[in-house]
């Protein structure tokens, strides 16, 4: 008879990690250039998500890695117009803002366990700050991994790396094709 108990996190986390890795297969649009006043997207508990930037290109695309410490990239690095702020995808608090091993990053805590990261950036905002969705938060700086000119966009789940898209509306929808 079943049991009427919750599912294991770790079944929960694999399922997790596999979907990630579905939609983290979709096709690249690493060439699709974003020039528009951003479109709120239902992201979760009805919160509006909108794009860090006015305009960019999508210059590298989000990497599930393998494993918790495997390789693949947390996240995506936005080509922007150096004119254009950063700003923040969803309200919230500003739960770090510095540098770190030379680089400037800014975390922002939207609660419900999601937490967004930009780097590399220059910020006048202190950890505690809060910011509305569309806020201003940033400008871009130089250093990281991501090349010069652009943002790299990482978003946390629980403390396990997502893809931002997934928040964003900008993943295609998965379709299943028959196998035989």
């Amino acid at each position: 008879m079943p049991s009427s108990r919750a599912l294991p996190r770790s079944l929960v986390v694999a399922w997790t990690v596999a979907l990630v890795l579905v939609v983290g297969a979709a096709p690249s649009r690493a060439d699709e250039t974003r020039d528009a006043e951003p479109e709120p997207v239902a992201g979760p508990a009805g919160a509006d998500w909108v794009w860090p930037l006015a305009r960019f290109r999508l210059e590298r695309a989000f990497e599930a890695p393998a494993h918790r410490y495997g390789r693949g990239h947390r996240g995506i690095d936005l080509r922007a117009d150096p004119r254009d702020a950063v700003r923040a995808p969803a309200g919230g608090t500003i739960a770090f803002s510095g540098a770190v091993a030379g680089r400037g990053i800014l975390t922002i805590d939207h609660g419900g366990g999601l937490v967004t990261t930009f780097e590399p950036v220059e910020s006048d905002l202190g950890a505690g700050a809060s910011v509305r969705r569309g806020d201003e938060v940033a400008a871009l700086a130089l250093g990281g991994h991501a090349p010069p000119g652009a943002l790299h966009f990482g978003v946390r789940l629980d403390g396990e790396y997502v893809n931002p898209m997934l928040l964003l509306g900008g993943v295609p929808r998965a379709v299943l094709l028959p196998c035989c």
